[in-house]
């Protein structure tokens, strides 16, 4: 149950992940194209519902699928180190991959990232030009190399444990055996270094002068 909880929320992210991606590119079509976007997002589903009504949905089911994939990693963590003799576990972390290793720490760490990235993007609070447009705030937040530094290092983590999750959501799912182990590892290598080089694309981008 805790493993379909963790696969089942980690595709609701993954999904979301893909869409961000892609409003992120936007930012190559320049100022009014991505703050048109931008405004495009919070008055979807008007004048039928109030603005930012969908948005909010969307907010509040990704929490949701955070905190139960946070609950479940946790949970099954604590109930694997229940069941492992102390003897095994030296063995155990060798045989493990490096990606497998940095799930949870790894996990941690981009989990902070999401909440820096909310403070610096979506609310400004922490951006030096917090009170302008979407549009200048990324270009603001980029335009330094130590965001840049920590957003490149918390995305390539993000990386790591995205091949893994989704190595182990099909393990999970009943979508993977020893015949198509390959294929699937092969598959989750590809998606996560596309999706996080569409990702870290922006950022080199301004940091680069290429998007100003």
């Amino acid at each position: 149950m805790k493993k379909a909880v963790m696969a089942i929320s980690g595709i609701v992210m993954v999904l979301y992940l893909i869409a961000h991606m892609i409003g992120n590119l936007k930012v190559f079509t320049g100022a009014e194209s991505f703050n048109h976007y931008s405004e495009w997002i919070r008055t979807i589903g008007t004048p039928a519902v109030p603005e930012q009504t969908t948005l909010w949905i969307i907010r509040i089911a990704l929490l949701v699928a955070v905190v139960a994939h946070f609950w479940a990693a946790v949970s099954l963590w604590r109930q694997a180190k229940r069941a492992r003799p102390e003897r095994y576990v030296t063995k155990k972390a060798v045989a493990q991959s490096y990606a497998s290793r940095t799930m949870r720490w790894g996990g941690v760490i981009v989990l902070l990232f999401i909440v820096y990235h909310i403070l610096d993007l979506t609310t400004g609070t922490v951006n030096p030009d917090g009170d302008a447009s979407p549009y200048d705030r990324l270009v603001a937040s980029f335009s330094n190399p130590f965001v840049t530094a920590f957003y490149v290092i918390s995305l390539v983590l993000l990386g790591m444990h995205l091949r893994h999750g989704i190595w182990s959501a099909t393990q999970t799912l009943g979508q993977s055996n020893r015949r198509r182990e390959r294929t699937v590892n092969a598959f989750a290598i590809v998606f996560s270094t596309v999706l996080i080089a569409g990702f870290l694309i922006v950022p080199f981008s301004v940091l680069f002068g290429l998007v100003d």
